[in-house]
């Protein structure tokens, strides 16, 4: 799998307290792009922070209908994968944040 490939799968890690709480149980949120299974986000994960995955669970997320100044409109649906990591790995995704 090519390097670009792989950014392509795997978008941004999802940094919110529910993320943040569940990355102290070696676990960790990341947006992937909606056509990827589980298998092609462990190989990216893997690939990408050389870190062995346990398992991958996924989940589809909908888009909100909002309304701004009359406007009606709908937020992307996007989906959401929970990476586990084998006990004794860690994964640092705040590489260029000081």
């Amino acid at each position: 799998m090519e390097v670009n490939n792989l950014y392509n799968i795997i978008l941004s890690p999802v940094i919110t307290e529910k993320a943040t709480k569940v990355s102290e149980n070696n676990q960790y949120v990341f947006k992937v792009s909606i056509g990827s299974s589980k298998r092609e986000i462990k190989e990216a994960i893997e690939k990408i922070f050389k870190v062995k995955v346990k398992n991958v669970n996924t989940t589809k997320v909908k888009g909100k209908n909002k309304v701004f100044k009359g406007t009606k409109g709908k937020r992307s649906d996007y989906k959401k994968a929970i990476i586990s990591l084998n006990a004794g790995e860690n994964l640092d995704y705040s590489g260029g944040v000081n």
